[in-house]
């Protein structure tokens, strides 16, 4: 877990950040963590959280619908409403 505590969590991809916080949790299932390692490693899943949290922000807020008309065919794009 040493080069993994030391990468920048800022810089992370989406795909890197969610499998180091899928490895946490992992860890953190078995239960065979010392107790001050699982509070560290915990403390690194929250702020891998936000990273892929803000990731996905960013993707949503790039996607688009694309619009048409009454033939089907595309005439536009529309800020995508995923709520």
């Amino acid at each position: 877990m040493a080069s993994n505590a030391s990468a920048d969590v800022t810089t992370m991809t989406f795909e890197r950040a969610i499998e180091e916080l899928e490895s946490i949790v992992k860890r953190l299932e078995d239960g065979k963590v010392p107790l001050e390692e699982s509070v560290a490693i915990y403390e690194r899943g929250e702020t891998l959280k936000r990273r892929c949290e803000e990731l996905l922000r960013q993707a949503e807020a790039r996607v688009d619908k694309i619009t048409t008309d009454a033939n089907g065919a595309p005439v536009g794009t529309e800020p995508l409403d995923v709520r």
